[in-house]
């Protein structure tokens, strides 16, 4: 029997994640061009189509490197594109967000529906990161990382805090802090497997029962992405 008593299911709070998407939060005043933008208007795209609202700055960043006009792009471009607005993401990063929010039933990468939901998430999480950078240096550490997390309804253990940042330690012996790019991975993380494990305990216990094989299935993806 697994255990992970340290949700809230009743929490309210804005999580950002894979589509379905939650409401987004106001962007931030000095990068108006983060989350979904106020002046909106529907678009077609080769095959595919961009959500009604969805962003002139959003379908361009995504033509600029569909360059075979397929309608989907692949990891690489996916790192290119969204360089264009926020910031040049490390392809671990990139990946994990690939499998999150790519449509199983397509096998060609990501498309003008998933690439949309995507930046909209991405200008929520830079607007949690932004909260929690107290001192505006770009980083986060370990307390500002739990206090971010404890917002969105993860009251995440102390253990299992210490193996999320100590992947990004570089052994320098300096404090190890996180940039918006490794709060995306960590929050995803946290995130998607609080999600699995709550289909396995539809009834909100804090507890479930798994087979070896559906705890691999659960874990893997998130370990290999």
């Amino acid at each position: 029997m697994s255990s992970f008593s340290r949700y809230n299911p009743q929490s309210h709070s804005p999580s950002p994640s894979a589509p379905p998407m939650p409401n987004p939060q106001a962007p931030s005043s000095s990068q108006p061009h983060y989350g979904q933008p106020h002046h909106w208007h529907g678009s077609s795209y080769g095959h595919s189509s961009f959500p009604p609202g969805t962003h002139p700055d959003v379908i361009r960043s995504f033509q600029m490197v569909d360059r075979d006009r397929s309608g989907y792009i692949d990891e690489i471009e996916l790192q290119q594109a969204l360089s264009s607005g926020y910031q040049r993401f490390s392809l671990r990063t990139i990946r994990l967000l690939m499998f999150l929010f790519k449509n199983p039933s397509s096998p060609l990468g990501i498309g003008p529906n998933e690439f949309a939901a995507l930046w909209s998430c991405l200008g929520q999480w830079r607007a949690i990161f932004e909260r929690f950078d107290r001192d505006r240096s770009g980083k986060i550490d370990s307390m500002e990382l739990k206090d971010a997390l404890y917002s969105l309804g993860y009251a995440v253990p102390p253990s299992v805090l210490q193996v999320l940042i100590s992947k990004y330690d570089d052994q320098s012996g300096r404090r190890v802090e996180l940039n918006f790019d490794s709060f995306v991975e960590c929050g995803m993380i946290v995130k998607g497997l609080t999600e699995k494990f709550k289909e396995k305990d539809p009834r909100y216990t804090g507890s479930a029962t798994l087979t070896y094989d559906a705890f691999l299935s659960m874990i893997i993806p998130f370990l290999v992405a």
